[in-house]
């Protein structure tokens, strides 16, 4: 049986209002999991785990998700693009697709080529 997807059209103002949502989130996991240059343990309601040495000082990791044409693939990806418009709409479809609570990376669902020419091409 096909899963049938809900349609909504949001305003404008709901739809920043996620982002915003996303980007406290962001900021809060910088400030609880220790994503800093320092690499401290996290608390032990996160296991003690430490943050992998490849994510740095402002930037996250991200999982690209195609399922069917490419293998899944880890991005460490600067802050500035939670500004980016392209992947802000990744963002709401990674909502929508897995819920907006999890641990660990951020998992998107877009081809792995996709996301990297998001985040190779200029912006302003």
């Amino acid at each position: 049986m096909a899963r049938q997807r809900m349609i909504t059209v949001e305003s404008p103002t709901k739809k920043m209002g996620g982002i915003l949502k996303l980007k406290n989130v962001v900021e809060k996991l910088v400030l609880i999991k220790g994503f800093s240059s320092a690499k401290k343990h996290c608390s032990n309601e996160y296991g003690g785990d430490r943050v992998p040495k490849d994510v740095k000082e402002g930037h996250f990791a991200v999982i690209a998700v195609d399922g069917y044409h490419e293998p899944t693939q880890r991005f460490v990806v600067p802050l500035m693009f939670l500004e980016h418009p392209m992947f802000r709409k990744l963002l709401e479809r990674a909502e929508e697709e897995y819920g907006f609570y999890h641990d660990g990376a951020i998992m998107v669902p877009c081809r792995p080529s996709h996301l990297r020419t998001i985040l190779t091409e200029q912006w302003c």
